[in-house]
């Protein structure tokens, strides 16, 4: 069992940067992969990026690549998404999720364990 919490949320203009963090409680974080989701109103939670459990793969939504960055500190027990050039499309509650299962990371069905949000708002 993990339990996610994200913070760094907030509200931001066109070009900001913001660095979301997420906190993972329970045993083995090291051994899950973690990923970053998003979701606007009224549309579907979009994959926005993720980092497998050795740190050696990466992925990233075309939307992000190039602004934003995941990393995480497994001593810590925390996923980060830096954030870069922020726009307002990026506007949307960002959701940590973490996974033990080898799959298509880039599918919110994939995943075990989400925390509970954190909204993220850039102003035009």
């Amino acid at each position: 069992q993990v339990q996610l919490v994200e913070s760094g949320g907030g509200l931001v203009q066109t070009g900001d940067s913001l660095r979301l963090s997420c906190a993972a409680s329970g045993r083995a974080f090291s051994s899950y992969n973690m990923a970053w989701f998003r979701q606007a109103p009224g549309k579907d939670r979009d994959f926005v990026s993720a980092i497998s459990w050795s740190e050696d793969t990466t992925y990233y939504a075309d939307s992000v690549k190039g602004r934003f960055a995941i990393s995480r500190d497994n001593a810590k027990n925390t996923v980060y998404l830096q954030m870069n050039s922020l726009k307002p499309e990026d506007t949307a509650v960002y959701y940590c999720a973490a996974r033990r299962r080898v799959g298509d990371a880039t599918l919110p069905d994939e995943y075990d364990y989400w925390g509970q949000g954190t909204q993220v708002t850039v102003s035009s």
